[in-house]
Parts: C-alpha cells; sequence; structure tokens
C-alpha cells in the first residue's frame, strides 16, 4: 500500500489514518504497529521539517509479508541527507550533556532491522526492514 502526503505537518492526521488502514490490512500486531508509526512520523517530519521548501509530496509506502515489514519513503524534491549516517546519540549522558536533536533517528535505527538510504537526482529514498516474529 502507498499514498502521497504533502509536505507539511497538517499531513500527519491523514499519515496516521493511512498507518491505521495499512496495520489492519496486514494484520500487524501492537508492536509492529508501534515501530510502523513510530519511523513513519519521525521519518517524515524530519522530511517536512529540514527541507520544507521542496516542490513535490513525499510517498510513504509499506509491504508485508509473514517475514517482515517494509517501509519506504521517498522524497522527490530533496537535498541529501543521510540518516543511516547520523552520529550515535548518548542516551547514557547526562540532559547537560547532551545536545537536542537527532533521538528520533536513534529510535528508529534501533527499533529497525534494516535501514537503507539512497540519494539521486534530488530524490531521497528511505528503505526501513524489520523481521516480524513467526509463530512457528
Amino acid at each position: 500500500m502507498e499514498q502521497h502526503f504533502g509536505r507539511h505537518i497538517d499531513e500527519l492526521e491523514a499519515i496516521v489514518s493511512f498507518l491505521d488502514r495499512v496495520s489492519t490490512e496486514f494484520g500487524l500486531d501492537s508492536g509492529a504497529k508501534f515501530v510502523l508509526n513510530m519511523a513513519v512520523e519521525e521519518l517524515y517530519t524530519n522530511m517536512v521539517k529540514y527541507n520544507g521548501e521542496g516542490a513535490d509530496d513525499i510517498l510513504i509506502g509499506v509491504e508485508c509479508d509473514q517475514s517482515s515489514l517494509v517501509i519506504h519513503l521517498v522524497d522527490f524534491d530533496s537535498k541529501p541527507f543521510d540518516y543511516s549516517e547520523r552520529e550515535e546519540v548518548d542516551i547514557h549522558a547526562s540532559l547537560h550533556d547532551r545536545k537536542p536533536g537527532g533521538l528520533g533517528i536513534h529510535l528508529v535505527k534501533r527499533f529497525m532491522d534494516e535501514v537503507n538510504y539512497q540519494y539521486k537526482d534530488r530524490k531521497t529514498s528511505i528503505k526501513l526492514v524489520k523481521f516480524l516474529k513467526t509463530n512457528a
């Protein structure tokens, strides 16, 4: 399933609705649904926040089979920013010693099994993979 969304934070309500439909369609359990929502909301928000002047919509796509959940986000008019190479956040540092930012991406990287980034001709493509627990 996939859908295009405008490049503004007001689209989050429509994105949550889309992700609810995806979760129902694929029969995701609460853990997989949480990871799906957290990852998409974090990356979409960053795409809008740090590239608000982009002209095109952002595509969100989700595929699922018995073993994996695959999430695609495509920003068709963007500057390069490789989420997978973002500096690790020191979650053990005191609040006084921490710099703002980066915790959301840290969580995406921790919850997902694969984070793949590609950039070419102003097009950012992010593919996230979460391996699902099977009842075998």
